[in-house]
């Protein structure tokens, strides 16, 4: 069915809702989603989002510890955005009814966590993503002038004279295959991560790096793809899903332990547990490595009964396994989390491709640098998903991240090997190679290899016919796509820095990689 609209959201994310929020009132807001509306990164999010709402804190002071956990990385513009308009945003949230929890004196609770020089995340329990979900979901149902469209999936981006004319789209639910064209005005990505590309993750199974495929292929930039973070207290019990153990709880007191309950983090880190995710995550590693034993994660000197009123989330996902979250050692490990990179856009979500939009972790502002302050994500969705609306409502034009730039040659499509073709690809494969040789540690012959592995998937995949493909199909072309995006640019750059470490090269170097590094297709360069 082709539909023509003034405004086309992709993704139900904190990003696409509330830009949806606002566009409803500019004109017709089509949002497309490829699950249940409600099944995205954002009510995944645990801990919080952070804002300089305390009496002991300023946008000022959440400025500096951004700018410190990006590891010389961000782009200052952008943070000072994210931290000064941030507040606001989040108390528009709460006279929308957003049910933060609140103190003994009414106030509204703040927790700390790592990174974070004062206590600044508002949070709902230890479900904070799933309440800011459905406040804005109310908000947005409410405008009669959105209309949804649940389990359909945006394969392509229409790209006619030079800019984004809207999407084609297919079914992804049970039944008659469905899909065609959707017309837009403007068109905004808010699709959020990629975890999926990795075995071990976070992220739910639709985080396939959708929105970084549409944009790459459509021509659009790509920027800062080596800067994967992962989360390092990830429920690592065999058999079972990754489940995330919300930062939160380091915050409120949960130690690290390894097998001999001996806390290891503040050996080599000096904020301990509360470093910054990625060295607690390599120190976990070096741990798991030194003593061939599983690391936990320990509550057992707190009150049982306020571990389990204030993190019922993570206690039921214990519960779950057979662990008693307040009584056992929790074993635990590094996850990929969070995209840094993603489709590079401006202060106001313009890519670099007109007509098209980006805002949540599918964008790169140049925000979070190397490495994501922890609860800066679910703010990000909020600030510059409000933000792109806006551009969206004015003369189409391309934006640029507010940060230096190198745009680099991409490598030129690899040949589709034998053990590439089509009926060898499987998924599974995509990501056990992706979480083994583009992992947390990196080195450049493994790198090379996967470079090599997924860019022949990509070209076998490229090469089905597009009428006749299956979800799984552009499933795995987003998977193999994003691997090879992510792969090649930690390849690139030769040195260690924020969520991006590789062994052969374990020093920072900002003489020569104090730079966004971006990609275009090389089918769409002039």
């Amino acid at each position: 069915m082709n539909r023509r609209t003034d405004f086309l959201v992709i993704g139900s994310g904190i990003a696409g809702l509330r830009a949806a929020v606002d566009l409803a009132q500019a004109g017709d807001v089509l949002l497309l989603t490829k699950a249940d509306p409600t099944e995205s990164n954002t009510g995944y999010a645990q801990g919080g989002i952070a804002a300089a709402v305390g009496d002991d804190d300023s946008p000022s002071l959440h400025y500096a510890d951004t700018m410190a956990a990006g590891d010389g990385l961000c782009a200052s513009e952008a943070v000072r955005i994210l931290v000064g308009e941030g507040p606001r945003y989040v108390g528009e949230l709460m006279a929308w009814g957003a049910g933060f929890d609140r103190d003994a004196q009414g106030r509204v609770a703040l927790a700390r966590e790592a990174a974070h020089s004062v206590r600044r995340v508002l949070h709902a329990a230890d479900a904070t993503g799933r309440e800011l979900g459905r406040t804005l979901w109310v908000k947005a149902r409410a405008a009669s002038r959105l209309t949804v469209l649940n389990h359909m999936q945006a394969v392509a981006l229409l790209v006619e004279d030079g800019r984004c004319a809207g999407v084609r789209y297919v079914s992804v639910a049970d039944g008659p295959a469905t899909g065609g064209e959707i017309r837009a005005g403007a068109t905004l990505l808010a699709t959020g991560g990629a975890g999926q590309v990795f075995s071990e993750t976070t992220n739910p199974a639709v985080a396939t790096g959708d929105g970084v495929c549409l944009a790459w292929h459509a021509g659009a930039r790509v920027v800062d793809m080596e800067f994967v973070q992962f989360h390092p207290t990830a429920l690592a019990v065999p058999g079972a899903a990754r489940v995330l153990l919300s930062e939160a709880l380091r915050g409120e007191g949960a130690r690290l332990v390894n097998a001999a309950d001996e806390a290891f983090v503040a050996r080599d880190e000096p904020e301990g547990d509360l470093a910054p995710r990625d060295r607690v995550s390599r120190a976990i590693l070096r741990e798991a490595r030194r003593t061939t034993q599983p690391v936990y994660l320990s509550l057992r000197h707190l009150d049982p009964d306020v571990v389990h009123a204030r993190f019922p989330t993570a206690s039921l996902a214990c519960r779950s396994v057979g662990l008693d979250l307040a009584r056992d050692r929790i074993p635990v490990g590094p996850a990929a989390h969070y995209l840094m990179g993603g489709v590079e856009s401006d202060l106001w979500g313009r890519t670099t491709v007109p007509g098209l939009f980006a805002a949540g972790e599918v964008a790169c502002t140049g925000v979070h640098g190397a490495n994501r302050l922890a609860s800066n994500s679910l703010l990000e969705g909020l600030v510059f998903g409000a933000r792109a609306a806006r551009a969206m409502t004015e003369p189409l034009a391309s934006g640029r991240l507010a940060g230096p730039v190198r745009e680099v040659a991409a490598a030129a499509p690899a040949p589709a090997r034998r053990a590439a073709q089509p009926a060898g690809l499987r998924e599974g494969v995509i990501r056990s190679l992706m979480w083994e040789m583009v992992g947390l540690e990196r080195q450049g012959d493994s790198l090379q290899r996967a470079v090599d592995e997924l860019a022949a998937c990509q070209t076998a995949l490229g090469r089905r016919n597009p009428a006749t493909r299956t979800p799984a199909d552009w499933r795995l072309l987003s998977l193999a796509t994003v691997g090879r995006l992510i792969a090649a640019a930690a390849l690139r750059r030769t040195e260690s820095r924020g969520g991006h470490f590789r062994s052969d090269f374990p020093e920072r170097d900002d003489i020569h990689w104090s730079a966004h590094i971006a990609e275009r297709s090389l089918d769409q360069q002039s």
